[in-house]
């Protein structure tokens, strides 16, 4: 038997010098879930959303930065893998305005499930990245609802003095793709984390607006955003055109 050899539920198949189990899994066609995972930077395993059970590990690790080794018996769905990842979607759920995920029933069929929770929420803020949000993706399909109502207060306003991107601090899941995506992809170095009264966020680099930084817009970060924190001006403007229609 090759020393290249792993197997991922039941699945026997190679992985090559220095690769990472999601990188193998990729490869053929295995799915393991991510949400702050960008293919152009260095993984960092911060949204533990790609966790993974290898046999013999006390612990659970995260498919993104964990090297591939000789004869590693993984499972991606088992049930203490799933267990976590719903208490990672719990809690991030918790974290910000996800009203996507606001239910008033449990259902058992996933369709009604769905249905459940579009007609729950008729806020006329409709999130600009409904029905295309990696993170509500990860909620329908793993049965996670909101289960208490989010205060807005804790949390700043929507930063739309930019020209062309509005920001949602109360969406920001902070998995850090736009600032690797502003740091190392595009070389703007404008995006950073900070901790400002005692909550962590993306801000510029001299703390202000996107507007009065050295921002560009070319638009990266939204395309590298998962939710609906970062998004084009006029995508807000039409949601909100189709909602009052």
């Amino acid at each position: 038997m090759p020393d290249n050899n792993i197997l991922i539920n039941g699945r026997q198949i190679l992985f090559d010098a220095g690769e990472t189990i999601l990188e193998a899994a990729s490869r053929y066609d295995i799915s393991i879930p991510t949400l702050c995972h960008l293919k152009e930077n260095a993984p960092n395993g911060k949204c533990r959303i790609c966790v993974v059970e290898i046999e013999g590990e006390k612990e659970l690790k995260t498919a993104c930065n964990t090297p591939c080794g000789a004869d590693m018996v993984i499972k991606t769905e088992s049930r203490m893998v799933v267990a976590d990842r719903k208490k990672t979607l719990v809690a991030l759920v918790a974290s910000g305005n996800h009203n996507c995920a606001a239910a008033t029933a449990w259902n058992s069929h996933r369709t009604n499930f769905q249905i459940a929770v579009q007609n729950y929420d008729h806020t006329g803020n409709l999130c600009p990245s409904w029905g295309d949000c990696r993170l509500q993706d990860l909620l329908y399909y793993y049965y996670v609802r909101q289960k208490e109502p989010f205060d807005m207060k804790q949390y700043l306003q929507k930063e739309i003095v930019n020209p062309l991107i509005e920001r949602d601090f109360s969406k920001c899941i902070l998995c850090g793709r736009c600032v690797s995506v502003c740091n190392e992809v595009q070389i703007n170095s404008v995006i950073v984390f900070c901790v400002q009264d005692g909550m962590a966020k993306n801000v510029t680099r001299n703390n202000t607006y996107l507007a009065y930084s050295n921002c560009v817009f070319c638009g990266a970060c939204i395309q590298a955003c998962p939710v609906g924190a970062l998004s084009e001006k006029e995508s807000s403007v039409q949601v909100a055109a189709m909602r009052s229609n």
